[in-house]
């Protein structure tokens, strides 16, 4: 995961309007989707990864609220991080079923143990 924290171009009001609390609104919007379905904002450099321990709707949060502090902290520690070359490269292969949450510009990833596989045509 990269050291640098992302930094949106878009204002955290513009981000998510809508009624409701903020957590409430994004849960609304996760899903589980295929690898496949990301990828394309992965070669945008847009794809954050979420360690599998933290709850994706909070991190998510904390991107639209603005949290700097707390996204380097989480960052430094390795559990959230521009998404790394090696484990896209694994989720093409393998083709996961992964939960993704747009905060935008970002979309926030994250792969719970153990992962939904499909098959891959190959197998089918």
């Amino acid at each position: 995961m990269s050291d640098s924290v992302p930094k949106p171009d878009v204002l955290p009001g513009d981000i998510m309007p809508g009624e409701g609390p903020l957590d409430e609104r994004l849960h609304s919007q996760t899903a589980m989707v295929l690898w496949k379905e990301i990828e394309i904002h992965f070669a945008r450099g847009v794809v954050i990864h979420v360690a599998s321990q933290l709850d994706l709707v909070n991190i998510a949060c904390e991107f639209v609220n603005n949290k700097p502090d707390r996204i380097k902290k989480l960052m430094t520690a390795g559990q959230v991080g521009v998404l790394d070359d090696d484990t896209a490269a694994s989720w093409a292969e393998d083709q996961p079923v992964i939960w993704a949450v747009v905060a935008a510009p970002w979309i926030l990833v994250q792969q719970n143990e153990p992962a939904k596989l499909y098959p891959r045509k190959s197998e089918q």
